[in-house]
């Protein structure tokens, strides 16, 4: 099977899980909105989901590493349905003290799902491109990463329409059926072996990462949390609660957000290429991250000045969308571009664990701070994490020189 054929069952299987991870969040977040949980209890509903996302993407790494990488796409692609089978039987009459561990424990499973697709889906594409293929590389990413991310702003939206029309367990179910046809497909296509290593390297390999992995990791810890801290609970809850916004209306407008935020993630490429003529380094991450610290900071001091905050908050998600879109296409191609050889696996699960302590973090801090301090306070936390991305960003090696106006197929 050509690299072509594998890339596209590889994306084909990442676009459909993200579609119900970005389904079963909207689902999730307004149908508890819905019943009168608080903007805490709500972050805490999706707290497992992150920490076992970073375990998963610590092991999940040794283990694609130790037996290739369709074992840990087909793990993660079986486990969804049964996270999504689970929630369905979910009943709005539970008492809060048994609904959220349930729920919390079902999530977990989606974590550890959403972790092994990913991570496997991503590492593999470091296998289907040829060494020194750099500018290419940077393309590849960015369209799986870019593509993912629309996909999962339909997610969105399939979310809240399902939920609206459907009802919550009738929805879950209706996920389930995708991710079982994606599964089988990826059982019958994928070839069996991909970035299965000659010898395996002992487990103590996970934790002897490279220093521009950890810094990079570092930096990506606080760059997931700024973004996550006023985007996961704060700003759905603002819209339905302080604007009036139906769940459709909700869902819809986080959709087309995240559509496109993909669509630049997608593009990046082209866009830096335009002006560097080389793969992303050193200079490009700090100079976007730089940007994406400007775009925020204003974002939070504009919302106390305006006699219309909302449409500061809307237009502000636009910008921030397309600044934090390049630096985490930028991210998602350099991890790629520091592994090596048959440790690849291990170093990009190493990076996505860091990826997803961020996101845990952003997650809690986004219900502790909008119910302490609304929205401002939600916009201030996020500043501060972006600054400190910034700064870690500062001490990353410039390592990237290859030339990214090479032809591309």
């Amino acid at each position: 099977m050509n690299s072509i054929k594998s890339y596209a069952v590889v994306t084909g299987a990442y676009w459909s899980f993200m579609l119900t991870d970005g389904a079963i969040r909207m689902l999730i977040l307004l149908y508890f909105h819905r019943l009168g949980y608080s903007p805490v209890t709500l972050a805490f509903l999706f707290l497992l989901y992150e920490f076992f996302g970073m375990l998963t993407n610590l092991f999940g790494g040794w283990f694609g590493q130790k037996y290739g990488l369709k074992a840990p796409l087909i793990w993660g692609l079986s486990i969804q349905p049964v996270a999504l089978i689970g929630l369905s039987f979910l009943n709005h009459d539970w008492p809060a003290a048994v609904a959220i561990p349930f729920v919390m424990t079902m999530q977990s499973l989606s974590g550890i799902a959403k972790d092994l697709t990913k991570m496997s889906s991503k590492t593999a594409i470091k296998y289907l491109i040829p060494q020194q293929k750099n500018a290419l590389l940077f393309k590849w990413v960015a369209v799986l990463t870019g593509s993912k991310n629309a996909v999962k702003g339909a997610g969105f939206f399939v979310g809240g329409f399902l939920l609206q029309y459907f009802g919550f367990s009738n929805a879950l179910i209706i996920l389930a059926l995708l991710i079982l046809v994606s599964l089988g497909g990826s059982l019958l296509f994928l070839p069996p072996r991909i970035g299965a290593p000659a010898q395996p390297k002992p487990f103590q390999g996970l934790f002897r990462q490279q220093k521009n992995i950890k810094i990079l990791s570092a930096a990506r810890v606080f760059l997931f949390a700024a973004r996550d801290i006023w985007f996961v609970v704060a700003i759905p809850i603002y819209f339905s609660r302080t604007l009036g916004w139906t769940h459709s209306q909700v869902g819809t407008f986080m959709a087309v957000w995240v559509i496109i935020y993909g669509g630049v993630q997608a593009g990046a490429p082209a866009l830096l290429g335009r002006k560097t003529k080389r793969a992303p380094g050193k200079t490009t991450t700090m100079t976007i991250s730089c940007i994406l610290t400007a775009v925020m900071g204003a974002i939070t001091l504009l919302f106390h000045t305006v006699p219309h905050p909302e449409i500061i908050i809307i237009a502000g998600l636009f910008l921030f969308g397309a600044a934090f879109a390049v630096n985490s296409s930028v991210h998602s191609y350099l991890v790629l571009a520091f592994a090596h050889g048959d440790t690849a696996a291990t170093n990009v699960g190493f990076y996505y664990m860091a990826n997803a302590g961020g996101r845990l973090t952003g997650t809690f801090l986004s219900g502790i701070l909008f119910q302490w301090g609304g929205v401002s306070a939600a916009l201030a936390g996020s500043t501060v994490f972006l600054i400190i991305t910034t700064a870690i960003t500062g001490i990353l090696p410039d390592s990237s020189k290859t030339d990214i106006s090479q032809k591309m197929p």
